[in-house]
């Protein structure tokens, strides 16, 4: 009988015996629910490991930290926010949960994030008719630095909260300074499926401690004290619970060790590519800009003979995971109502790319396993 192999995930979690000893600690310790010790332990560990000193608060999501974001730049029903269309429609939902109105920004050709120049025009445009944005949300998508450095300009010179959704970026950076620092606000993600995890949570990185403060609060139900149940605002309970920071504060002792991998990883497959012309792939094209590589994308040419749905089978029978890209928002039935602007930059990358396996755990045999696979699937 012939063995099945096992399959080969897209990203699985990377666990080790010092995070089994870490929850087991919050277990022991009986620190499992919201807030606590562990929380702010991986808070501070968070700080230091992206060397800043803006102040952050560790929560049950990203989406929970862009939600609570996006109110702090005050953000209120029937405004609206500018917003990249190349990611998740988790950027997006937040958007929507309060009313507002997402305003669809197409990609640039080099990083495939927000095209700064049709972010600019989109402004203009938008402000001569007097609906000038309240925010906008551009995003590092797949872990590679987005044009930051031109998008802040923009948003500094309408004077418009930047939010920087750095879900997937943990550990790049643009120049030395890591993503999740350049806006007003930053997004974490500490997914199953980021580079390191809490089993589920994120984290909202404020620009003033008056943020902080106020996120901390409408996060823990917007409750004025401790002994009694009086409410000042509509809160949320978003605030991560100790097990799950236990278990991250375990993860980040390992991240430089991990973005490492996950660039070898990309190096493991830019070899493969370099003897495949029917494909690119996808890296940042500045230097400046450096990628944690969360997941690599390949980008079929227009000549090529093969599609990503082809690959995506192959892979499949063989069980190795892929993934298709982001459907970019503007695309999304929920959102086609919405404002878009750019061209078709977005939809043509998305339409002709791929995800490849790209977990920091994945053993010798199964970067041989996939290797052979592209081969032969690119030689047949």
């Amino acid at each position: 009988m012939k063995h099945k192999p096992h399959k080969i995930a897209l990203s699985a979690p990377q666990l080790d015996a010092n995070a089994i000893a870490e929850v087991t600690r919050a277990i022991e310790d009986n620190w499992i629910t919201a807030g606590g010790p562990f929380v702010t332990e991986f808070e501070n560990s968070l700080q230091k490991a992206l060397g800043t000193k803006r102040d952050l608060v560790a929560l049950n999501s990203g989406s929970s930290a862009l939600h609570l974001a996006l109110i702090l730049a005050g953000v209120k029903a029937g405004d609206s926010v500018v917003c990249q269309t190349m990611t998740y429609v988790a950027t997006a939902n937040p958007i929507a949960y309060l009313g507002a109105n997402p305003i669809f920004i197409d990609s640039e050709a080099e990083t495939y994030n927000m095209c700064p120049e049709v972010l600019e025009n989109t402004v203009e445009s938008l402000m001569q008719k007097g609906d000038k944005p309240k925010a906008i949300i551009v995003v590092h998508s797949y872990g590679i630095p987005a044009k930051i450095k031109r998008i802040a300009q923009v948003t500094k010179k309408y004077q418009i909260a930047l939010i920087e959704d750095a879900a997937e970026a943990l550990g790049s950076k643009v120049g030395e300074q890591f993503c999740g620092l350049f806006g007003d606000y930053g997004i974490l993600s500490f997914n199953g499926n980021k580079l390191i995890t809490t089993g589920g949570g994120g984290a909202l990185i404020c620009k003033n401690t008056d943020d902080t403060t106020q996120a901390r609060h409408l996060a823990s139900q917007a409750k004025m004290n401790a002994s009694g149940f009086e409410h000042d605002n509509v809160g949320y309970n978003y605030i991560m619970p100790g097990l799950n920071a236990a278990l991250g504060i375990a993860q980040l002792k390992t991240l430089h060790e991990r973005v490492a991998t996950k660039r070898k990883i990309h190096q493991f497959y830019a070899a493969i590519f370099n003897e495949i012309d029917e494909v690119d792939l996808f890296e940042p094209f500045d230097k400046e800009l450096y990628s944690n590589y969360w997941l690599n994308v390949i980008r079929f040419k227009e000549s090529s003979l093969k599609s990503p749905e082809g690959l995506r089978i192959y892979f499949e029978k063989r069980a190795i995971e892929s993934r298709f890209l982001w459907k970019p928002l503007h695309l999304q039935g929920i959102y086609t109502h919405q404002k878009y602007f750019g061209n078709a930059t977005a939809e043509e990358f998305w339409k002709r790319s791929l995800c490849l396996p790209s977990g920091t755990g994945m053993t010798v045999d199964e970067l041989d396993r996939i290797k052979d696979a592209l081969i032969a699937y690119f030689s047949d």
